[in-house]
């Protein structure tokens, strides 16, 4: 395989504050496959949360979804490959989060659990109302996600909030030293905990792999702390002007931020 490939990160990156794709992207992304490159979605959300723009790109590729943690054949509605949380070590998480009383969202199956409504649940249900019905991701309240882990076939990940970020940020180290898991920022006040060594970086190789090509042929677009992976495995990481400056040091190239025209100036100037 000689195609070329566009990764892309969804949120801060491909999608604007208000969770919409320009048009100037859409064209150029458009523009870019008719030209042969392939297309695909890297990103830290749920598959059922990517509905409305992976429609909107018309792509035929998998997604890379919960930071590498799975690759979902969107056509087929099956995940190719994964590599979730032992439900040992969700249980543990789970217990440290109540005696740290911290918010966590856990990603499953074919939806996402909460108990309390706060943080990352509040604004990804305000999202998901502005969308069609079909289009809407699952949320559901449980009772008890200890009991709810027992039941699911996967647990993907859990997105972990709180307006403390010290408090946040300390709980992530004590969750990686013991427990052993992955911490990775995919937003300023959201720490994604997952099974150690998922990454979107390792996922994406895998699959760039598989079908016979190499990482040098890929570029890459990201903007937080979990898309560091993947634009220092790319031939080309391109990283967003509202990145992080950590985030920005570690790709090849730094453009205008997700509000602009940027990845489509990208593409017209570097890429066709």
């Amino acid at each position: 395989m000689t195609t070329r490939v566009i990764a892309l990160d969804l949120d801060g990156t491909l999608l604007t504050p208000k969770k919409t794709l320009l048009p100037s992207s859409l064209e150029a992304l458009s523009r870019a496959r008719e030209a042969g490159y392939q297309l695909i979605i890297v990103t830290g959300r749920h598959h059922v949360a990517i509905h409305p723009f992976y429609q909107a790109l018309a792509l035929d590729t998998p997604a890379i979804c919960c930071n590498g943690t799975y690759l979902y054949d969107y056509q087929a509605k099956k995940v190719l490959e994964s590599d979730p949380l032992p439900v040992n070590q969700a249980l543990q998480l789970i217990d440290m989060l109540e005696a740290h009383q911290i918010h966590g969202l856990m990603y499953v199956d074919d939806a996402m659990l909460y108990e309390r409504p706060t943080g990352h649940v509040v604004r990804t249900a305000n999202w998901a109302q502005t969308l069609p019905p079909e289009q809407r991701p699952t949320f559901t309240q449980v009772p008890s996600l200890a009991q709810a882990a027992h039941d699911v076939n996967a647990v993907w990940k859990f997105a972990l909030t709180d307006e403390d970020i010290p408090k946040l940020q300390q709980f992530g180290k004590h969750v990686e030293q013991q427990l052993g898991l992955e911490c990775e920022w995919s937003w300023h006040d959201q720490v994604d905990v997952a099974r150690k060594g998922n990454s979107k970086g390792r996922r994406l190789a895998q699959w760039i792999e598989a079908q016979g090509g190499s990482m040098e042929n890929v570029i890459a677009f990201g903007d937080n702390f979990n898309d560091i992976s993947m634009l220092e495995a790319a031939g080309t990481g391109v990283a967003m002007g509202n990145a992080d400056d950590a985030v920005k040091a570690r790709a090849n190239i730094v453009i205008g931020d997700n509000t602009t025209d940027s990845i489509a100036k990208f593409i017209y100037s570097q890429l066709l």
